[in-house]
């Protein structure tokens, strides 16, 4: 792509237009704080340097 065509590109995406639904921000952190308990739960569980 050419400079003078990237340039609409970049615009219609840094628009900020909510055409589309995003995700609860309560879900993501919620799910994001279930995964690293899970992974730091695994890590200290089986860790065999005790």
């Amino acid at each position: 792509m050419s400079h003078p065509a990237v340039a609409p590109v970049l615009s219609l995406l840094a628009d900020g237009s909510d055409s589309h639904a995003s995700l609860n921000p309560i879900v993501t952190g919620g799910g994001a704080f279930c995964v690293f308990l899970i992974l730091l739960f695994a890590v200290t569980r089986f860790n065999k340097d005790r």
